[in-house]
């Protein structure tokens, strides 16, 4: 896309974060790869969110209730009950039947054909790069490894204007994939390989996907 669009893009993603319910607490936003780096035009926008755990729910009791109706377990436990009655078509469940967050929140943000990924997490952007690089490397699963380039753009409430200035004009400098790996512990073919492989995990993505973390 093109990438004022792209940024356009994000800007509205920010704006429903701020201004409507979300099916979890949503903490930051942040923004990486090409729109990171100020390609233009941008292949595929990848936005990472941290959200919060619901720990006890918001109303357990309206688990049996959605469960009757949807066939979906956890709503109110897992996800904002209140949010579930709402947006009750946004409602997606994993392989096991209970209601998943991370798919909740892209079926409300993203429309299916974008070429939009979105990467949900309960620890910040920071932290879980790090975390998804020593995943990766115990698994040989360099695929998996968090681009660590990336830019908040919205944080605890507050969106920075800055930022979304910065990223309009392609203000921001990052290094190679490789060399930003490197500076996080890996050596220099170990960063070269996940590189390699994150780039072709990429290119075979379209239209909206999502994965979800639990750190």
């Amino acid at each position: 896309m093109d990438r004022a669009d792209a940024v356009a893009r994000v800007e509205r993603l920010v704006d429903a974060v701020e201004s409507e319910e979300m099916p979890v607490p949503v903490r930051e936003v942040w923004v990486y790869g090409d729109v990171a780096l100020g390609l233009d035009p941008v292949e595929r926008l990848d936005v990472y969110v941290t959200k919060e755990l619901l720990m006890r729910g918001d109303d357990p009791d309206a688990a049996d209730g959605f469960e009757a109706e949807y066939g979906v377990k956890g709503v109110g436990k897992t996800v904002r009950a209140s949010w579930a009655n709402e947006h009750p078509e946004h409602i997606r469940a994993n392989e096991n039947g209970y209601v998943a967050p991370e798919k909740c929140l892209a079926a409300h943000l993203l429309d299916s054909d974008e070429d939009v990924h979105l990467e949900v997490c309960n620890a910040s952007f920071e932290d879980n790069v790090t975390q998804r690089l020593e995943g990766a490397r115990a698994r040989d699963a360099y695929e998996n490894v968090l681009d660590p380039r990336g830019v908040c753009l919205w944080a605890e409430g507050r969106r920075s204007e800055e930022a979304f200035r910065k990223l309009r004009e392609s203000e921001f400098a990052f290094p190679t994939l490789s060399a930003a790996l490197e500076m996080l512990g890996a050596d220099e073919e170990e960063a070269e390989t996940a590189a390699a492989a994150v780039e072709a995990y990429r290119e075979n993505q379209e239209g909206a996907s999502v994965r979800g973390d639990v750190v």
